[in-house]
């Protein structure tokens, strides 16, 4: 029998912005297990990574955003009940939001709205999964809004 060949899995989304008279908003959504985090999915064949970020985010979100900047990649492994390990590889990009109305994907989460950059922060670390805690603080940086720790 040979060792176990961990199956890859690849992941894309995004942080998703807005400026809504004259104030930036992060976009935050409630996953079905009512954490906070941000919209992503699967990658599909024939798509790249960054059309994989967008599609998701239209479909959970129903908002239509266009890439500006890579943010980070984050690596993980988990066990499948089918398919033993996992290695897992989630891009996320800072997206500016372009269009469309926002509206919650009910089979996937439970709720997405618009938030002042502080209050998403402390969304975040209040009721977020810790690993995206780099990365939404990244993109605020990007921003040019520091967030405290």
């Amino acid at each position: 029998m040979k060792g176990a060949q961990a199956v890859k899995e690849i992941s894309a989304g995004g942080v998703v912005y807005r400026h809504q008279d004259g104030q930036l908003q992060i976009q935050l959504i409630q996953d079905r297990y009512g954490k906070i985090t941000l919209a992503k999915g699967k990658m599909e064949p024939g798509e790249t990574i960054e059309e994989t970020a967008l599609r998701e985010i239209v479909e959970e979100t129903g908002i239509q955003g266009k890439i500006i900047e890579s943010i980070e990649m984050i690596a993980y492994q988990y066990t499948h009940p089918q398919y033993g390990f996992i290695d897992k590889e989630v891009h996320y990009y800072l997206v500016e939001a372009l269009g469309g109305d926002l509206q919650a994907q009910i089979e996937e989460i439970r709720g997405v709205e618009w938030l002042d950059p502080d209050i998403a922060w402390r969304k975040q670390l209040e009721s977020g999964y810790d690993n995206n805690n780099s990365v939404l603080s990244k993109a605020l940086h990007k921003l040019g809004y520091e967030v405290q720790k």
